[in-house]
């Protein structure tokens, strides 16, 4: 195995080459901790073909399981070289840290910040004949039925801990309210369970839920980003109902810990002009996702405030994963 201390003297030096040269010589691989086809997976190629002009040839290496751990692990115990990257998500490095007994990485001390990538808004959604039924059209009609009717609301998730399930009993908690929560393996049995009339709401992301939205198919009641979305501009927030209400579904790029200043300002600099690109960005559209790029030192400081609320969060829910 290749001395690291040999290893980063030679990057040091590639650093300093133009920046075709030091794309022709090294080039990099992202690891996606989830399988292939997937949004996070979809995204993370659209970035690597956008960057080959300055990184030269960027792999895409699918490393699924264990709720992103594997993946991830594998990222940290890689040589920081600059040639392997990987996909930091809202799982890996804000919910898991709490969820998992034990973690295979340290979410901080085992990694070295890019930039964050994008982030999808969650959106609240209700299978929409029951919405009509029940004369629910809004946050405050589906918190008003429920403080009315105890225990008759039910919601899905794609299981125990999921982001789904996380924001779930956030609103539950921050509304004073009791809906059973219904786990699925997944998100999309979990979003059938929404369109079957098995459950009453779900929170979704919103490039999932779309196609159904627009179909119909699902009432979408509202967002919870701080802010409307221009990818759904006619969609209130919960937080117009919850003032501070806030829990979407992000993903950006992290290298191993020890990754030399110079590479990690050089990768910065290609991912960020990628994202900040207009043909990026209308892809990303596309996918009801918004680029989101940022400095290192910004993405290590809001991945922090995600660990500090899901920490919270997993407190309020009683998930565990052991």
């Amino acid at each position: 195995m290749p001395n690291r201390r040999l290893v980063t003297t030679g990057l040091l030096a590639a650093a300093a080459l133009p920046s075709l040269a030091w794309a022709q010589a090294r080039p990099t691989r992202i690891v996606v901790p989830f399988a292939a086809g997937g949004p996070i997976d979809v995204t993370a190629r659209l970035l690597a073909d956008a960057v080959k002009d300055s990184l030269g040839t960027v792999i895409v290496e699918n490393r699924p399981g264990a709720g992103g751990n594997i993946g991830v692990s594998q990222v940290a115990k890689a040589l920081p070289d600059g040639l392997t990257l990987g996909i930091a998500t809202t799982a890996s490095h804000g919910i898991n840290p709490w969820l998992f007994k034990e973690l295979p990485y340290d979410p901080v001390k085992d990694f070295t910040p890019i930039t964050q990538m994008l982030r999808v808004p969650n959106v609240l959604v209700m299978n929409a004949e029951a919405a009509r039924r029940l004369n629910i059209q809004s946050v405050h009609d589906l918190i008003a039925y429920a403080k009315a009717n105890p225990a008759k609301l039910n919601y899905g998730s794609g299981g125990n801990g999921s982001a789904g399930h996380l924001a779930g009993e956030l609103f539950k908690n921050r509304a004073g309210i009791f809906a059973l929560h219904i786990p699925y393996n997944g998100a999309n049995p979990a979003q059938l369970g929404l369109l079957s009339g098995q459950v009453d709401f779900n929170f979704d992301n919103l490039a999932a839920a779309a196609p159904n939205i627009r179909s119909g198919k699902l009432k979408a009641l509202a967002v919870t980003s701080t802010q409307r979305t221009p990818l759904m501009a006619d969609v209130p927030t919960v937080a117009d109902t919850l003032p501070g209400f806030e829990i979407d579904t992000w993903w950006g790029l992290v290298a191993p810990a020890g990754t030399p200043a110079e590479v990690v300002n050089r990768l910065n600099a290609a991912f960020t002009a990628a994202l900040n690109s207009a043909e990026v960005k209308q892809k990303f559209a596309s996918l009801m996702a918004e680029p989101a790029p940022s400095t290192p030192a910004q993405f290590a400081a809001f991945m922090q405030r995600e660990r500090a609320q899901y920490e919270k969060v997993v407190k309020i829910s009683g998930a565990k994963v052991d």
